[in-house]
C-alpha cells in the first residue's frame, strides 16, 4: 500500500480529484465507486468545481455507493442517497440514472428481509455489466471498517445485509441527532467487491484517524480489521494529511507531496 502524505487535507483532496478526472478525460464512461460521509466531500467539491470551472465532462461516468442504511428513505436528507445527489451528482452533472446504490427501497416502501439478497445480488450484477469499477474511493472507519464492513467480515465477501457495530453508529450519532436515532443496519458492497476494483483510493484525514492510518499500514488479511485486506491489491493508496499520519511516516518514511 503506497501512503502519500499531504501538508494538508485540501492538498490531498486536490490530488484525488485530479486523477479521477483525468481518468475521465481518458475514459468517459469510466466507472467510479463512491464513498460517502465527511471523508470524501472535499474531492466531491473539487470535481463540482473542474466541472463549473474547467469543463469536466461527467455526465457519462457511472457509479456505485458503496453502502446505504437500511432503514432511511432515499429521499431523507440524512441519507447516503440525498447527501450524493445534492452534493455531488446534481452540482456535476451526472444523470440520476447513472447512479447507483445498494438500495433498500423501491417505490417509497422498504422492501422486506426476504428480498434483500435479491437486491444486493443486482447489485453486483449491474457492477460486473457496468464491466467493473476502474476507480474506487473509501474511508477507513475507526475500527477499521471500509464500506460498512465491519470487524469480522471475510475478505471474499459480497454486497450483503450488515448490522452497524456501536461504535460505528455512535461516529454517526451527531448527524442523526443522538445514538439512538442512528440505524442499526445497512447494505454494503462486500470486501471481495470492494478488492475487484481496478485501482483503490482511501482517504483518512485529522488527529482522529492517525491510529487508524499506522494500523491500516502494518496489519494484513486480519478480519477483526477489514482495511487490512486492501494490502492485498496491486493498486492501492491511502492520501493522508499530516495530522492523520503516525509519527513514523510524517517524518519521511513514506512517499509525501509537499502541495499546499
Amino acid at each position: 500500500m503506497d501512503l502519500q502524505i499531504f501538508e494538508t487535507r485540501k492538498a490531498a483532496e486536490r490530488a484525488v480529484a485530479a486523477e479521477i478526472a483525468a481518468l475521465v478525460a481518458a475514459h468517459p464512461e469510466a466507472v467510479l465507486g463512491l464513498a460517502s460521509g465527511d471523508t470524501p466531500v472535499g474531492v466531491y467539491r473539487e470535481l463540482v468545481r473542474l466541472h463549473r470551472d474547467e469543463g469536466l465532462d461527467l455526465s457519462r461516468v457511472r457509479t456505485f455507493n458503496l453502502d446505504e442504511y437500511v432503514e432511511l428513505d432515499p429521499a431523507d436528507p440524512r441519507s447516503f442517497h440525498w447527501a450524493m445527489r445534492s452534493g455531488f451528482f446534481e452540482p456535476a452533472g451526472i444523470p440520476v440514472q447513472r447512479t447507483h446504490f445498494p438500495d433498500a427501497w423501491a417505490q417509497g416502501k422498504q422492501l422486506p428481509l426476504v428480498a434483500l439478497a435479491r437486491r444486493c445480488e443486482d447489485f453486483e450484477r449491474e457492477i460486473r455489466e457496468a464491466g467493473g469499477i476502474n476507480l474506487q474511493l473509501l474511508g477507513v472507519g475507526r475500527n477499521g471498517h471500509i464500506g460498512f464492513n465491519e470487524p469480522g467480515s471475510a475478505a471474499t465477501s459480497r454486497t450483503r445485509l450488515v448490522e452497524l457495530q456501536p461504535s460505528t453508529r455512535d461516529d454517526a450519532a451527531a448527524v442523526f441527532g443522538g445514538l439512538d436515532q442512528v440505524p442499526a443496519h445497512a447494505l454494503t458492497m462486500g470486501v471481495g467487491t470492494i478488492l475487484e476494483a481496478r485501482a483503490i483510493r482511501v482517504l483518512a484525514f485529522g488527529n482522529g484517524k492517525r491510529e487508524v492510518v499506522a494500523r491500516t499500514m502494518t496489519s494484513t488479511a486480519d478480519r477483526r480489521w477489514p482495511a487490512s485486506f486492501l494490502h492485498g491489491h496491486s493498486n492501492v493508496r491511502l492520501y493522508a494529511d499530516r495530522a492523520a499520519a503516525p509519527l513514523k511516516y510524517a517524518l519521511g518514511r513514506a512517499r509525501r507531496s509537499s502541495a499546499r
